[in-house]
């Protein structure tokens, strides 16, 4: 799963902070990667861990101009773990793996700057 980054947008309206808390974002580590050549835009088809109770999930990220899929193997990303899936072509993606845009609107992958336990959730 992934959406169109917007560089330079203005702030979003202000949410209450139950709204925040109904956004589940977890840390995982990605256990598999693959290119995604059925995709309209650039992607790879990730597996992510999110331990227990959520299990490995799938997501489909447009990461492609920064990461190769053999260098994202046990590399830790933090994604959205409660939107409902996703058909990108022929794949079903699971998780809205997060991110954020370079000076040329590229992804960035949202990450802890040190090792956490999989299903950590973001607060």
């Amino acid at each position: 799963m992934h959406l169109t980054p917007e560089k330079g947008a203005p702030p979003a309206p202000e949410i209450e902070f139950d709204q925040f808390l109904a956004v589940d974002i977890r840390i995982g580590t990605i256990i598999a990667a693959e290119d995604f050549p059925e995709a309209r835009k650039p992607a790879i088809k990730l597996r992510i861990d999110f331990g227990d109770p959520i299990g490995v999930r799938k997501s489909s990220a447009q990461i492609t101009r920064h990461y190769e899929p053999e260098t994202l193997i046990g590399r830790q990303v933090a994604a959205v773990v409660n939107f409902p899936p996703r058909q990108i072509g022929p794949f079903m993606s699971e998780v809205l793996t997060l991110g954020v845009p370079d000076g040329d609107g590229e992804v960035v992958l949202f990450a802890p700057d040190q090792p956490v336990a999989n299903g950590s959730r973001i607060f």
